[in-house]
């Protein structure tokens, strides 16, 4: 009845818009709009931000049919500019460390000198350790809460309506509250660790004072000098009014994909009217009949290589040559699955009398035993058993540690690696930097040398018997994760006996038994050529990506009535049709989305 609901519907309005435009949710939400679009002619779209740095880009977005023009730009009256400052520790600022821990004392006195405060962290298992850090030096017992993803909706609700109440002094939070909460009490942010970006950390200090002739107040708590680095570049970024770029891509065909089994599952359509109007949606305007008809294949029934077996039979054309569902079980099938975020699969954390706390991660709950203790939702729980679905656990006073998750890690932005570089490359300006920062560089600067931009410092020397190798290239973690992999194959291939590497934001150390003494060969540009291949082929990346889009795609359903398979069952079923496909049709359009996948957000080859 899709038609008939939606033939009068007169506006979309969607919020947040960069929070998802340029990700696989925004490729589903562009093609559901231009379905939208096809059912009530006259619709009206709107799209809100306010940390857009490129606006004619998100216009082009939300555009019916690619017509830029008819979106208009409406700005808002900036408010009063934010007043952000840098939390200096009472000694000096840590050589290492990325949390900001060390400032739990100065934390929890902002927290006594204001009204409500939200502190922001970047992980959900930086959250849990500074819920715990800050509850040891509460002298004064301020009512604290901590809200995350994993926590369950009955437990966030709590939270949320202690802070709607004015009952909470502080709040631990991650992502799960940069977007939307319109708390009018709340005074103070503060951001544990280095904002990533300028834009982020606008976002979050939209959440304090709302109100617009009146400066927000926020302050960010460095991990380390160089986050004091990346802090001061965010800080000059916002004062400068510049934002961090969003990069649009081509649609993704999983998404696609997916779409297309909705259609058919509201009715039957013809292949012509439904690739004119994929068309329409941005990031599929440049899509190609044979693509589409190869999207069409795989949906109707899994491709060349899966034809034989009836589970993908999904599709059948009718004599007129519409395209309908096979059987109703297919839809069913669908309204169990449908959705972008793949979630790693989870275990519930429960009391023995069915209280849920939240979830953890499978692979976390798979290093627990019974007795082992771990801290969550600001408790310290003990483990009594683990089932199938859950982690029954009772709190305890015991020492714990933290859940771990493996959710993506936010990249550090190419606006503030730049401003870091240009901070290394002009010393004039440290007379803004504390005293150690300053005095930090200097000795860098006597005894090794500060890269200028466009310049990769590689350092390398011998310790305890090892070789070390470091590299200074402030791309990020994801880049820097796949580039550790690619110099210590080659470092390998060059009988150098690598032995592992590590990296953070701004550089990578690879470690072996022999010494490096031309650093130029491990580095040049080839190695993005036969080697990245070999290696994401090699690795686990590409069943990883895989796994993901064959869900996407609906190749394999995560529910199935009644029940929801396990990480295990999910991993097996894709594995073997991963093993099947790369073997004979390693042109499939789902290794073909995997690879897309594993290129531009596992391994970030494009920094």
């Amino acid at each position: 009845d899709s038609s008939l609901m939606f033939e009068g519907l007169k506006t979309i309005v969607v919020d947040e818009v960069h929070a998802f435009a340029t990700g696989k949710r925004g490729d589903l939400l562009s093609l559901c709009m231009a379905r939208l679009q096809r059912l009530a002619p006259g619709l009206r779209r709107v799209a809100l931000s306010a940390t857009v740095a490129d606006p004619d880009a998100y216009r082009a977005w939300l555009a019916p049919d690619g017509d830029i023009d008819a979106v208009r730009l409406v700005r808002g009256a900036a408010g009063a500019p934010p007043n952000v400052t840098i939390l200096l520790p009472q000694g000096r600022v840590p050589w290492s460390g990325h949390s900001g821990r060390y400032a739990a004392e100065q934390v929890i006195a902002e927290i006594e000198t204001h009204k409500t405060t939200i502190v922001f962290c970047n992980t959900r298992a930086l959250a849990e350790l500074i819920f715990q850090d800050l509850w040891k030096v509460n002298v004064m017992n301020l009512p604290l809460g901590v809200h995350h993803g994993s926590l369950s909706l009955e437990a966030r609700r709590k939270v949320e309506g202690a802070m709607a109440d004015g009952r909470l002094r502080g709040l631990v939070a991650t992502s799960s509250l940069d977007l939307g909460v319109d708390w009018g009490d709340v005074d103070c942010v503060i951001q544990m660790g280095a904002p990533k970006g300028s834009s982020r950390l606008l976002q979050r200090i939209g959440r304090s004072n709302h109100r617009l002739d009146e400066p927000s107040e926020a302050i960010v708590v460095p991990g380390n000098r160089f986050e004091y680095l990346e802090a001061r570049a965010a800080l000059d970024a916002i004062e400068a009014g510049e934002l961090d770029a969003d990069v649009f891509r081509m649609g993704a065909l999983d998404v696609l994909a997916q779409h297309v089994m909705a259609c058919a599952c509201a009715a039957p359509f013809r292949e012509e009217a439904l690739l004119d109007e994929v068309r329409s949606a941005l990031p599929y305007s440049a899509l190609t009949a044979d693509t589409f008809a190869q999207v069409l294949g795989f949906v109707r029934d899994g491709g060349y290589a899966l034809k034989a077996y009836d589970k993908f039979k999904r599709l059948t054309q009718d004599p007129d040559g519409s395209w309908r569902v096979s059987h109703p079980r297919f839809i069913a099938q669908h309204r169990l699955n449908a959705g972008i975020i793949v979630e790693a699969t989870m275990l519930s954390v429960r009391f023995g009398n069915g209280r849920t706390l939240g979830r953890v991660e499978e692979g976390f709950a798979a290093t627990l035993s019974p007795r082992d203790t771990f801290f969550f939702a600001g408790l310290s729980l003990e483990v009594e058993r683990i089932d199938t679905e859950a982690v029954v656990v009772r709190a305890t006073s015991r020492p714990a540690r933290i859940p771990s998750y493996g959710g993506a890690r936010m990249p550090l932005s190419t606006n503030l690696a730049e401003r870091v570089r240009g901070f290394l490359a002009s010393p004039t300006g440290w007379h803004r930097f504390p005293d150690d920062v300053r005095e930090w560089l200097e000795v860098q600067q006597r005894r090794s040398v500060l890269p200028r931009p466009g310049q990769l410092l590689v350092e390398t020397f011998p310790r305890e018997g090892r070789h070390y190798l470091v590299a200074y290239s402030f791309e990020g973690w994801n880049a820097h994760q796949s580039l550790g992999m690619l110099i210590t194959r080659r470092m390998e291939t060059q009988g150098l006996k690598p032995i592992g590497f590590v990296a953070n934001d701004y550089a990578l150390a690879c470690f072996g038994l022999e010494s490096v003494t031309d650093p130029a060969a491990l580095f040049s540009r080839d190695i993005l050529e036969d080697e990245f291949v070999d290696w994401v082929q090699q690795s686990s990346l590409l069943k990883r990506a895989f796994r993901e889009v064959a869900v996407i795609g609906g190749l394999v359903e995560r529910q199935i009535p009644g029940k929801r398979k396990t990480g295990k069952q999910v991993s097996f079923s894709t594995d073997l049709i991963y093993d099947v496909l790369r073997k004979y049709e390693p042109g499939h359009l789902l290794l073909q989305a995997a690879w897309a996948d594993a290129r531009a957000r596992m391994t970030d080859v494009g920094r």
